[in-house]
């Protein structure tokens, strides 16, 4: 029997409840769970500088009990990346920006037959990145 993986994706640089309930959800979907954390260059490209480098945040997500193996992604190249894990589901996050069936449908156009599936927002989510960083610099200014 073919052991259905599954492939998660994030950026991860201050690790919350949120980030926790994405992977739980994306590992609940198959019987292995890949995740793919965004490499600096990328994170700078679309968020902000990074608090934590890749091989820290690579690191800290290979540890999670839901990960059975973390990668460091490549910068801009999504496709690559899906080469390397050959996943059958890749779980969005609930807020990131693909649109599920945009995504499938590219992945079709390349010959891929994923499935693309969105996590659930959980309670957790209210503690994102931005809003941990945002607390820490208002208690330094006081």
């Amino acid at each position: 029997m073919k052991m259905v993986r599954v492939m998660a994706s994030g950026v991860f640089d201050i690790i919350h409840t949120g980030h926790i309930s994405y992977l739980e959800q994306a590992k609940a979907l198959g019987d292995e769970l890949y995740v793919v954390v965004a490499c600096d260059e990328t994170v700078r490209k679309n968020k902000h500088e990074p608090i934590t480098n890749e091989k820290m945040r690579v690191k800290i997500i290979s540890s999670l009990k839901p990960v059975d193996k973390a990668i460091i992604g490549t910068n801009g190249d999504l496709f690559s990346t899906i080469d390397r894990v050959r996943p059958d589901i890749i779980v969005l996050g609930y807020d990131q920006k693909f649109e599920e069936n945009d995504l499938h449908e590219k992945l079709l156009k390349r010959g891929y037959d994923i499935k693309v599936v969105r996590a659930n927002k959980s309670a957790e989510d209210l503690e994102a990145t931005r809003s941990i960083i945002k607390k820490i610099q208002q208690r330094r200014d006081l």
